[in-house]
This record gives C-alpha cells, sequence and structure tokens, in this order.
C-alpha cells in the first residue's frame, strides 16, 4: 500500500504522573519519594470508604490542564488553487474580530494540468500533495503537528457558465423572513441541468417588494410578494469531479467551490472599486477569466481559452527554443509594448536541441516584443467582445483590476488601456495578513480571495442535493441513520424541529 506522502505524524503525549494513586481495595499508595519523609513507624491511614480518597496531582499537570482549558478553539480554514501554471495552498486563522491570519503557503508547479483543464490525474494528485504538505509544514505548530481535513477550492472559468435570474415568492408571514428568501434562491435550482451542470454560486443581486425596488435589506419589511434577483454560477460536473478526486486522493474534503475570478475580485477589489463598477481580469497560464462586479456584487463571470503559456508558445516557436528558455526570455527580457531602445538591444537565445551552445545566438529585442504584443492584443479584444455580448460592457464602469501570473508582463497594463479603453490597474491580495513579499503579487490573488471566500462568502454556497436528489434548502444539520429503524425520540424532535424551521 502507497504510503500519503502528506500524512503527517502528530507528537507522542505522555500524561503525568500522580504521586497518589487509589487502589482495588481502597487504600492509598505513596510515592517512594514521598514516604522517606514521613517519620518512622508512621504509617498513613486510608481513607474511609464513605468518603472519596485525596487524589495529589503535581503542580505542572495542573497548569497544563488549566492552559489546555483555557486555549481558545483555532478557526483554521484552507484554500488550494488549481491552476495550469502552479498550484498553491494558502492555510489560514480567522481572529475573533474577523481578520484573516495566513499561517502556511505552499505552492509548486503545476502538473497534469493544461488550459484550465486536468489531464493526469496522477500528475495533478501528486502536485496538490505537495503543495498541501508544504503549507502544513509552514504552519505545523498553530495545526498542532495534525494536517488539514478540508479545503475551499478554485474551478476555472472556462468551466464556468453564469446566469441571471429573477424569482417571485409570497410572502409567508407579516414580514419577510430569511425563510421567504431561501425559498427564492432555491429557484435557482432549475438553471443546472442535472447531470451535466452543478450550481457552485447563488448571489443575490437585488430585491423588490410589492413591486418596490432598489431594496438592500428586505428581512423584516412587510409586504405580500417578494422578488429576488441573483447571479447564478454553474460549472461542469465532469470538471467538478476531476477535481474532487484529486482533492480525496490526498484525504481532503472540498467545503465549496469557487469560481476562480470571482475570488481574484474578493481579494484585489477596494469596497468602491464594487460598488461603483469594475472588471477584474484574471490571466492565468491557460485562461483568462472574467468577473463583473456592479454595487458590491458579481454579476457577471466568463472566460477565454487563452493565458500566459501561449504566449510562451508563442516565443518557443518564433525563436526556435525551449519551452523553459522562452519562460525565461519572457520573464527577463519580454514586454508587450514596443519601445524604440528595442532595436539597439540584443538577447541570447539558446538553440533548441543543443546541449552546449557553440557561439551565442543574438536576436534583437524587438524581434521579441513582436511575438508578444500581437498576442495580447488578441487577449484583450476577445475580452471586449465578452464584455460585448453580455451588456456589461457599459454599466461595468470604466475601472479594470488584472489579477494572475500573466498578468505581470512589461507594457501589459498599456496596451489593455487602449484596447478596452478603461482605466487599468494591476491588483494584488489585500485584505488577508501574512502575506510575504514573494507570494504577495497578482499571481496569488486567486488563492487569497477562497480564504475570503470561505471566511466572508459562506453564505452564497448553494443548497446542496440530498441522496433523493431533491433541493433542500439547507443541508441536514444532522446525520440520517443509514440502517434500521430511528431508535427512541430524540431524533424524531430533531426532523420535527428542522421541518418546522425550514418548510
Amino acid at each position: 500500500m502507497k504510503k500519503d506522502s502528506r500524512e503527517l505524524v502528530a507528537p507522542t503525549r505522555t500524561s503525568p504522573t500522580e504521586s497518589f494513586s487509589r487502589a482495588h481495595d481502597g487504600a492509598v499508595t505513596m510515592d517512594s519519594s514521598l514516604k522517606a519523609t514521613l517519620p518512622a513507624g508512621v504509617v498513613p491511614e486510608a481513607p474511609p470508604h464513605d468518603r472519596a480518597p485525596i487524589i495529589v496531582k503535581p503542580t505542572a499537570a495542573r497548569k497544563a490542564k488549566a492552559q489546555k482549558a483555557e486555549r481558545p478553539s483555532r478557526h483554521i480554514i484552507a484554500a488550494l488553487d488549481v491552476g495550469s501554471s502552479k498550484i498553491c495552498c494558502f492555510i489560514a486563522e480567522v481572529k475573533n474580530h474577523g481578520t484573516i491570519d495566513i499561517i502556511g503557503i505552499g505552492h509548486q508547479a503545476s502538473r497534469g494540468v493544461k488550459n484550465g483543464t486536468i489531464t493526469d490525474l496522477r500528475a495533478a494528485e501528486t502536485a496538490v500533495a505537495h503543495a498541501v504538505e508544504a503549507a502544513e509544514q509552514m504552519a505545523r505548530a498553530p495545526l498542532e503537528g495534525q494536517p488539514i481535513s478540508s479545503v475551499v477550492v478554485n474551478v476555472p472559468g472556462i468551466h464556468c457558465l453564469s446566469h441571471r435570474s429573477s424569482s417571485e415568492v409570497r410572502v409567508g408571514g407579516p414580514e419577510v423572513t430569511d425563510r421567504d428568501i431561501r425559498s427564492a434562491l432555491a429557484q435557482t435550482n432549475s438553471l443546472a441541468v442535472a447531470g451535466r451542470d452543478q450550481l457552485i454560486h447563488v448571489i443575490p443581486t437585488g430585491y423588490a417588494l410589492d413591486r418596490q425596488r432598489g431594496i438592500l435589506e428586505p428581512r423584516g419589511m412587510a409586504g405580500e410578494k417578494l422578488t429576488v434577483q441573483a447571479c447564478a454560477v454553474t460549472a461542469l460536473s465532469t470538471s467538478l469531479r476531476n477535481i474532487g478526486h484529486i482533492t480525496s486522493q490526498n484525504r481532503l474534503e472540498i467545503d465549496a467551490y469557487c469560481n476562480g475570478a470571482y475570488a481574484a475580485g474578493l481579494a484585489s477589489l477596494v469596497d468602491d472599486e464594487r460598488q461603483l463598477g469594475c472588471t477584474v481580469i484574471d490571466m492565468g497560464g491557460g485562461t483568462t477569466s472574467i468577473a463583473v462586479f456592479i454595487e458590491g456584487k458579481l454579476v457577471f463571470t466568463a472566460a477565454i481559452p487563452v493565458g500566459g503559456n501561449h504566449v510562451t508558445s508563442d516565443i518557443a516557436r518564433g525563436l526556435t527554443t525551449s519551452l523553459a528558455d522562452a519562460e525565461r526570455i519572457k520573464t527577463l527580457y519580454g514586454s508587450a509594448l514596443a519601445t524604440s531602445p528595442d532595436d539597439h538591444t540584443v538577447i541570447d537565445v539558446p538553440p533548441i536541441g543543443e546541449e552546449e551552445q557553440a557561439q551565442p545566438n543574438y536576436v534583437p529585442r524587438s524581434l521579441l516584443t513582436g511575438i508578444i504584443q500581437p498576442r495580447i492584443e488578441e487577449t484583450f479584444e476577445l475580452v471586449r467582445a465578452k464584455l460585448v455580448d453580455s451588456g456589461f460592457y457599459q454599466v461595468a464602469g470604466r475601472r479594470v483590476v488584472l489579477t494572475g501570473g500573466a498578468s505581470q508582463l512589461a507594457g501589459l497594463c498599456e496596451i489593455a488601456t487602449l484596447i478596452l479603453d478603461k482605466q487599468v490597474r494591476l491588483g494584488r491580495p489585500q485584505h488577508v495578513r501574512g502575506l510575504a513579499e514573494a507570494t504577495g503579487g497578482p499571481a496569488f490573488a486567486s488563492a487569497a480571495g477562497l480564504l475570503l471566500y470561505a471566511a466572508q462568502h459562506a453564505d452564497e454556497i448553494p443548497a446542496r442535493r440530498d441522496n433523493f436528489a431533491l433541493p433542500m434548502a439547507f443541508k441536514l444539520p444532522f446525520a440520517l441513520p443509514q440502517f434500521g429503524p430511528v431508535k427512541g425520540t430524540e431524533m424524531l424532535s430533531k426532523v420535527t424541529h428542522w421541518l418546522k424551521e425550514n418548510w
């Protein structure tokens, strides 16, 4: 049987010895060191049978027990970003005042993932195992040597589809309650085709009560008909099953799925950008994802199958060099915007297939820029077409935030400004603490956003389905028995209480 490379061995803990212990006959046994301190001929009196014996414990044991009782329980969450260029795992602790402190980081070069799709399960499992193990080792002290058991996982935008829905329900009482809102949102389950799609987000974007629009918080308000506008995001079931396979092989459960561009927006946008309208473009290795925020809510998401790896492939073909050398050249000398000194600057390009380069192979830097710029222009033209077709190009405002590892290319913001005709800036994670400079750039915005989604947006996780494939408003707060009849009345009372609260 193959040993799990992620398995961490918890430190062994031994209980302290007691100076006195009660024997089977009710007598008291005494430590030899304490017995020596008694006068000669003095025998300790056994306690009477109607009185409990006095048990003396060492001071250190009492202090350890008191510290263990006073130690507050930690709220630990973990995020797993499975991308085409890297696989990243963040472990964080949520404080009582709501701040998120990252305590563990692990990232590895991606294997078995191409253009946002898992192509090799075994290779992807191994890369995930290395990333999670590195994060666990960094967070070993806060985790007390125990491995994490569940994660929030990103879903590439290429496998997601956003829907706009509007549902109307009759208010069940004199005022609007959570039950009424849940009943309206439950109607979005029909957007997912059984066996093909699965809901991963149900985000309310607006409310109307008796045709009165613009209501921000309907709970507690009087009315008869409640209308809820929502943005629902579905994902391919096959993609989710493949992601679930590589996590389950690493002994991880999935708490929730989250669209990658949505997570990047949660981490990199400020409140005013989300409220006034902003477009997030998450440029990964294999895909470029789009998320539009209006009035603080996600209203649209899409993706195109073009990313940073396509730029690397163009350089490798255009300069006849290896992919590794093409990636290095892109990082060191690449630019999306041509400048006048490029004609006078040369770079050394190792020819492909030659182990030892006999003589330098110099090419002008302008040739490299001429390869990169058309691909970048094509990418933003496709993004613009997606926004125009969706109808959100104008209403999304004039603000664009770029995230993802491929967004760090020089001159990228200038090209985006020219093609999209909007104000463009580079986004970085802003709402989490504990990120080092190396992991605080745009490439890690999506991973940080997964933590924010788990800590602050858990109410957007759609209802799951039970074993009978019937939509449930909420997951049952107890486990139903698998076999045999229900014994006693405790389970019956729980079922009755749940039905009264949710139906």
